[in-house]
């Protein structure tokens, strides 16, 4: 197959492989939590230290983990491709940045990063984000999470939208097709005439809108599936 340009969606899925656990978990809680008490606005108003603390908790947790294969052959593949090739994961951890993965966008925020509610600024921050901790650009100290929570538009639409609207292969890696946007783009792959490929370790909500389906770990079925391409 002749590939030109190419969009890859990562979700939850690959992150597990590596020890992160899943944004939902069976139970319908996140590390414990209610969704609604640590990843809503409301809950940020409502208690801004139990928010900052789950936050913070998240963070320190990725210097306990490392990329997988399938972070690993993605950066690879980037790497030898002469085509258009973005990255867009769902994920707020930093594995694909650690694996060498370049043309990569975080639609919903990154836990290494901290915003200025004063100052829109956002700044990179790998430590505890503390009711003292001042931004960098203003000197205010209100800093919240880079996250996009629920209610919250995702980052760099456009820009996917665009890339999307014009690639000839479309990859969906580790994601449940439950939460929108994201589950939403194999449509506007499909639209543009591209090859949609889904790649889960079970079918994902949205599976019937694919043309083709691999299920396994990611770690195994990623670079399995990109080495057809190369």
């Amino acid at each position: 197959m002749m590939v030109q340009r190419m969009v890859v969606l990562t979700g939850a899925g690959i992150s597990a492989e590596s020890g992160i656990k899943t944004f939902r978990d069976n139970d319908g809680l996140w590390e414990n939590h209610r969704i609604e008490d640590v990843a809503t606005p409301e809950a940020f108003l409502r208690d801004p230290a139990l928010v900052q603390n789950f936050y913070n908790l998240r963070r320190a947790q990725l210097q306990e983990v490392e990329p997988n294969a399938a972070h690993t052959a993605l950066a690879e593949f980037e790497r030898s491709f002469d085509g258009d090739f973005l990255l867009v994961t769902q994920n707020v951890d930093d594995l694909h940045e650690r694996a060498g993965s370049h043309n990569l966008v975080h639609m919903h925020g990154e836990l290494n990063k901290a915003r200025c509610l004063a100052c829109n600024h956002v700044q990179h921050w790998h430590s505890n984000i503390q009711s003292d901790s001042a931004c960098q650009q203003c000197g205010a100290a209100q800093l919240r999470p880079h996250i996009v929570w629920f209610g919250e538009i995702p980052l760099y639409m456009d820009e996917i939208y665009q890339a999307l609207s014009r690639c000839d292969v479309f990859i969906s890696i580790g994601t449940s097709g439950h939460v929108y946007p994201a589950a939403g783009f194999v449509e506007i792959a499909n639209q543009a005439g591209a090859h949609s490929v889904e790649i889960n370790l079970e079918p994902s909500n949205v599976q019937d809108a694919f043309a083709e389906h691999r299920h396994g770990p990611a770690g195994i079925e990623v670079a399995r599936y990109l080495a057809t391409l190369s």
